[in-house]
């Protein structure tokens, strides 16, 4: 039987149908959706990326490669849009994949997606970690915040992370509890922290230093021989494959779909609004914060910290909003971490009940129909990472998990156009094919755009995910047992 043996998109929605009763709550409204977005958007990406990005490789013009990236999401959250509609399932791309691309390349989607979901949900927890330290003035020991494999400057060795492990623990309780609980709580950290960022953006707009924006792009000569993405237009896109980081997650609302009330209307909405209003608030906050502090300067100060750095030493009178950002930071992290374990447990749901990972990823709770089991083995798996690992493991593998998603998202738009022309699409993708070839295009520009060690270790990734497939899913797969 074929690798690429596809599931008809009528036994897709009929397995939908069934669910309906005694499968996931559907508690979800638009306004439910667009926050879960944003809250899995504004995060790590925009506090720490940006003076990343600017120092790193684009210069103030790291404005424009949020727009650039951006543009790509946008590309892709079309597609997404109209697979969301059609296909109101869990499971996201993988489940896309697999009426458009067959079971192989839904097995290599759904294997990339544990790179952006669980990977992301424990680097994230460590820099939670760490900023909670930082709020607390240092008060938690070297040891109890940091992995074994780590040493501080005056020789303590690390132990474990236990902030990393408790705010993983408390999230996944949450999500344990109910849908509609986990998106109440994420709807008020949305409020605290877009709160906080449009408090950052009007009040920094009078300290910008136009002298800043120039030069726009960083010129060649002042970098050397440095690779062709680290100056000029070329720094631009490699400054975008850093900040597309900042948008990892707006996908996580299509692994809602089985929990919205109407999602062939409300998905749309959830998916584009928010990363609308996530762009919008990118490029305005970057703007200011490169106008604030010159960007050669995010090379050697202010790092992790850049944000606080930039107000602090250019924003005088307002140290208090520097402690603000760092609680807007936390919420954010939570927030993220919360979208991301919530949506590989739906992805694994969704392949679960496809017999590709076993049963148990599919198990509900008696009373709170979600997928506890898979939310406690996934919280083991992603607390060994940030109890035990340090962050810095992960890189950017995460992007690497979510640019590989969206690329293969847009091309099945064009696979469903050419093998379903007759489907009821509630939303439909418009300028087909030119939408879905521009976030092909764009979005692998961005992969290219990556460090190629972190090429190499996707590659491996993939490599193991393709042995356990012929190994256990393979044979265990419902489509080919009939």
């Amino acid at each position: 039987m074929s690798l690429f043996i596809r599931k008809p998109l009528n036994q897709l929605l009929a397995q939908e149908g069934a669910d309906s009763e005694k499968g996931l709550k559907r508690t979800l409204g638009p306004l439910n959706l667009i926050a879960l977005g944003i809250g899995a958007i504004i995060g790590a990406g925009l506090f720490v990326r940006t003076a990343a990005a600017a120092g790193d490789a684009a210069g103030p013009a790291v404005v424009i490669s949020y727009i650039v990236a951006g543009i790509g999401c946008a590309f892709a959250g079309l597609c997404y849009a109209e697979f969301a509609s059609m296909i109101p399932i869990a499971g996201s791309a993988y489940a896309y994949a697999y009426v458009t691309m067959g079971e192989f390349m839904a097995w290599v989607i759904g294997w990339a997606l544990v790179l952006e979901y669980a990977l992301a949900s424990a680097t994230v927890s460590i820099a939670w970690s760490e900023y909670l330290n930082s709020l607390l003035g240092g008060a938690i020991p070297y040891e109890w915040c940091h992995s074994p494999w780590e040493t501080s400057v005056a020789g303590v060795g690390g132990i474990v992370n236990l902030p990393a492990i408790f705010i993983l623990i408390v999230l996944t309780l949450v999500l344990i509890k109910g849908t509609q609980e986990s998106a109440n709580l994420n709807a008020v950290i949305v409020f605290v922290k877009v709160s906080i960022v449009l408090v950052f953006i009007a009040l920094g707009w009078g300290f910008i230093n136009d002298a800043n924006y120039t030069p726009f792009t960083i010129p060649a000569d002042f970098v050397g021989h440095e690779a062709w993405n680290k100056h000029g237009w070329g720094g631009v896109l490699g400054g975008a494959s850093i900040v597309f980081f900042a948008f990892i997650g707006f996908d996580a609302v299509s692994t809602a779909a089985q929990e919205a009330k109407n999602p062939k209307r409300d998905m749309p909405i959830g998916l584009l609004g928010s990363l609308a209003i996530c762009t919008i608030l990118f490029v305005l906050f970057s703007y200011v914060l490169t106008g604030l502090a010159n960007w050669q300067e995010f090379k050697v100060a202010g790092k992790e910290a850049s944000v606080a750095y930039a107000i602090n030493n250019y924003m005088p009178g307002y140290g208090w909003l520097a402690t603000l950002i760092t609680v807007a930071i936390l919420a954010g992290f939570s927030s993220v971490i919360l979208v991301m374990l919530m949506g590989q447990s739906r992805v694994f749901y969704s392949m679960s009940k496809d017999g590709l990972v076993p049963k148990v990823f599919s198990e509900l709770h008696p009373k709170f129909r979600t997928p506890f089991k898979a939310n406690w083995i996934l919280f083991v798996f992603v607390a060994l990472f940030g109890g035990f690992v340090p962050g810095s493991v992960a890189g950017d593998l995460t992007s690497f998990g979510t640019l590989f998603a969206f690329v293969l998202v847009c091309l099945g738009i064009l696979v469903m156009r050419s093998k379903n022309p007759e489907a009821v699409r509630p939303f439909k993708t418009p300028l087909v094919p030119f939408v879905p070839i521009m976030g092909m295009l764009i979005c692998s520009a961005l992969i290219y755009g990556l460090d190629y060690k972190t090429q190499l270790m996707a590659f491996g990734w993939l490599l193991l995910g393709l042995v356990i497939y012929f190994v256990y899913s393979k044979k265990n797969s419902v489509l080919r047992k009939g």
